[in-house]
């Protein structure tokens, strides 16, 4: 009997609660970042710094930290210094279970310039990897998307070959069979396309299967064809920026109409320790800019757009309103500027 008085033990109850929970998969070329050290004893910078690294495994780890579940594909050789890396993304709480290994060489990239990639301080040695090298009969895309629901991938993994470029068609088809969630982070590396073909020949037909695009108003333009001008730069406002990345949506949302998210990072570099930033999201229902965040003061600027790429997917999964989305993913990406090594390690984080 209940307070009003109504017999309810013969009744069955059935409570219902809609939670969309996610597992996200990234895919991408595991690499190991070298950067110099000054040292004291010497008057060359003759002392490497290493860290494990590279935007889909940065993204991985990352919202591993934030309590999202997340399984992480790649090709490595099997040798200790991948393992060690492999270790510190398992440490971390990643699934590494699908990881390939095959023969070859674990991709380097080498930083001069600690502070980040602002003048072309990087020099890329990831030709012949394990990754660059695996074959399309070594790949399993059943072991490899197991029960994941959401894909997450960069325009970096079809910048490395024509033959990486056909493997992600394949990809994303496997992820659309499956009915998965798709994002993508627009990352252009102009270092990279040298194959032969320019990114407006690869790219708009791999994002028509994407849910969620981030990059910027620059790449997209690089990589999809969508508006751009010489007007805008470090003294473009802030207003004006919003609403030149409304226009871009706008083309964006037309051009690929199963995509229902779009985010950009407007990150401004005025020297080498200084850092402004702020993003804005669209939605076909509206258009939100997070807040202005800067810094005189930072540790290290990689990874800082991963983990704002973390922090969208975390705040989508969670369902957050679009005001707090955009903001939750500008302040993750801001607090990755004060974390050393390419990973947004769950020790810093305060929420």
């Amino acid at each position: 009997m209940n307070e009003y008085g109504i017999d309810i033990s013969n009744f069955t109850f059935l409570i219902v609660i809609k939670i969309m929970m996610h597992k996200i998969l990234s895919i991408g070329e595991l690499l190991l970042r070298f950067e110099s050290v000054e040292n004291s004893n010497t008057s060359s910078n003759n002392i490497f710094a290493s860290y494990p690294g590279g935007s889909e495994a940065n993204v991985a780890v990352a919202l591993s930290a934030l309590d999202i579940p997340v399984s992480y594909f790649t090709v490595i050789p099997d040798n200790s210094l991948a393992e060690n890396a492999i270790d510190k993304i398992q440490d971390a709480g990643v699934d590494t279970s699908s990881i390939l290994k095959k023969e070859g060489r674990l991709g380097l990239y080498f930083l001069q310039d600690p502070n980040g990639l602002t003048k072309g301080e990087v020099i890329y040695d990831r030709k012949y990897s394990s990754f660059y090298s695996v074959e399309e009969k070594e790949i399993d895309w059943n072991s490899i998307f197991g029960d994941c629901t959401w894909l997450h991938w960069t325009a970096i993994t079809p910048a490395l070959s024509d033959k990486w470029a056909h493997l992600m068609k394949q990809c994303l088809d496997e992820a659309k069979k499956r009915n998965l969630f798709i994002s993508v982070d627009l990352n252009y590396r102009n270092k990279l396309w040298n194959y032969g073909k320019f990114p407006l020949e690869i790219m708009p037909d791999l994002v028509q299967s994407c849910d969620l695009i981030m990059g910027n108003i620059w790449a997209s333009n690089k990589m999809l064809g969508t508006s751009i001008t010489d007007e805008l730069n470090r003294n473009t406002t802030k207003k004006e920026y919003f609403i030149y990345a409304q226009k871009v949506s706008k083309e964006l949302f037309s051009i690929y109409p199963k995509c229902k998210h779009i985010a950009n990072t407007f990150r401004f570099m005025d020297n080498s320790n200084h850092n402004l930033l702020y993003g804005t999201y669209h939605t076909p229902k509206g258009n939100w800019q997070s807040e202005s965040l800067e810094t005189n003061v930072l540790i290290d600027r990689i990874g800082s757009g991963d983990a704002f790429m973390s922090g969208l997917i975390f705040a989508i999964c969670k369902e957050y309103s679009p005001q707090e989305t955009i903001d939750f993913a500008t302040g993750i990406g801001f607090k990755k500027l004060f974390i050393k090594g390419d990973f947004y390690q769950k020790n810093n984080i305060t929420l």
